[in-house]
């Protein structure tokens, strides 16, 4: 890939964060989509591994998060702003090269080949799951004289990641390192930040390559060497399941969930519509704090002089918001009826986003009130919800939402 520019490689780093972004919701969604509870299709006995498939799915996500947060230090580091955004699914390889194709899928013999696809270790040839055929033409190769970042081929995230690493080398020799680290370390996340290990500042050449060569080796794994590795572990996962399957071929682990939503977003369609009340309420309900929590990280990220103190507020707020509302209300609707007009199917967290566009509040004082404003309009919203089933669920996260208000009220300085 062609880096001849700041400018190209903080496009390249965005579009890393919107990989990682993407790969993280399709791993929720499909360890949502596990039953919890014996019944047709699911015995007693098969429980234990369909919550160990569901741990392992939900560990590899929080290493995506993992690595998000990196790409947002790379982006800092080197003088950029945080990029939350991400392209809506479906999402068919639109500037993208055709071969990545990202859509929400229940667990699965084609859901568990699409995560090996993605993950797999550059040289590695192996096709997508069907349905996930390459769409549209081969990205044009880019010339060093070009002076307008754009899209470029790459075949693996290892391909695109070790290409972003070259391209730190090639700006360190043009510009030195005082030159391309230019953005405060103060301002990027460490381990302390969200509880994740092996993230911290980035200042120099030699952080940076350390940060991608942990992405690369915690995805496809180190050379010929990937058992522990996301490659691995999802490999063994499938060979699992399809030996279940073989052993018993009415072996069904999952709702039968579907990426329903209550309405289009920019022109793109939900596979299908919800036209249960209730069920719809707590779609919209997840998809409004899914996007105040990109909002808040955006916050963390970008200098906006908060404190300390005030930044690590908004890093435990945004924890305690993917584990009392993201999670609770993901794995809810994985139960929850679509509607009369689909009886047999179950919606999903579908992770839609009113727009692609920033997610930055330009002044610290407002943005807060902002924060705390609609966390108090979502947890009435919550109380006026009643699911046939689940109710409790939605009640605690009223709860959660409630006190995430108060505690980020209570950072408000009075004017």
């Amino acid at each position: 890939m062609v880096v001849e520019r700041r400018k190209e490689l903080t496009y390249l780093l965005c579009l890393a964060a919107e990989l990682e972004h993407a790969l993280m919701c399709e791993y929720l969604y499909a360890a949502f989509s596990l039953r919890s509870t014996a019944g047709p299709g699911l015995r007693d006995g098969q429980l234990a591994a369909v919550e160990r498939w569901r741990q392992v799915v939900l560990d590899v996500a929080a290493e995506e998060m993992l690595h998000w947060a990196v790409v947002q230090n790379l982006l800092t580091a080197v003088g950029s702003a945080p990029f939350v955004s991400r392209p809506h699914f479906p999402h068919q390889a639109k500037g993208y090269p055709p071969g990545v194709q990202l859509r929400l899928l229940p667990f699965g013999e084609a859901a568990l080949e699409h995560f090996v696809y993605l993950e797999r270790p550059e040289g590695v040839e192996r096709a997508d799951a069907v349905g996930f055929e390459p769409a549209g033409p081969r990205l044009a190769p880019m010339g060093p004289e070009e002076i307008v970042p754009r899209g470029q081929e790459f075949a693996t995230q290892g391909h695109l990641y070790r290409s972003v690493e070259r391209g730190f080398e090639r700006l360190v020799e043009v510009l030195g390192e005082d030159r391309l680290f230019i953005g405060p370390a103060f301002h990027q996340a460490e381990e302390t930040t969200f509880g994740w290990p092996d993230l911290g500042p980035i200042t120099d050449l030699e952080g940076a390559n350390r940060a991608i060569e942990r992405i690369v080796e915690q995805g496809e794994g180190a050379t010929g060497d990937w058992a522990t590795a996301h490659y691995g572990r999802f490999l063994d996962v499938l060979g699992e399941y399809q030996a279940m399957r073989k052993a018993d071929p009415a072996f069904a682990p999952t709702y039968p969930v579907v990426a329903a939503g209550m309405r289009p977003v920019e022109g793109i369609e939900p596979e299908v519509y919800i036209t249960d009340p209730a069920t719809g309420g707590c779609s919209d309900l997840f998809n409004a704090v899914y996007e105040l929590l990109l909002q808040m990280i955006a916050r963390y990220f970008a200098f906006g002089h908060e404190t300390p103190e005030q930044r690590q507020v908004l890093a435990s707020t945004s924890v305690g918001l993917m584990f009392g509302a993201i999670k609770p209300l993901g794995l809810l609707l994985a139960s929850l009826p679509v509607g009369s007009d689909h009886p047999a199917a179950t919606a999903g967290a579908n992770f839609q986003l009113p727009y692609r566009a920033s997610f930055l509040l330009p002044h610290r004082r407002a943005a807060w009130i902002r924060f705390a404003e609609r966390l108090d309009e979502l947890a009435t919203f919550a109380d006026g919800l009643h699911p046939a089933t689940g109710g409790e669920v939605v009640t605690a996260v009223s709860g959660a939402l409630a006190r995430a208000a108060s505690d980020l009220t209570a950072h408000v300085e009075a004017v």
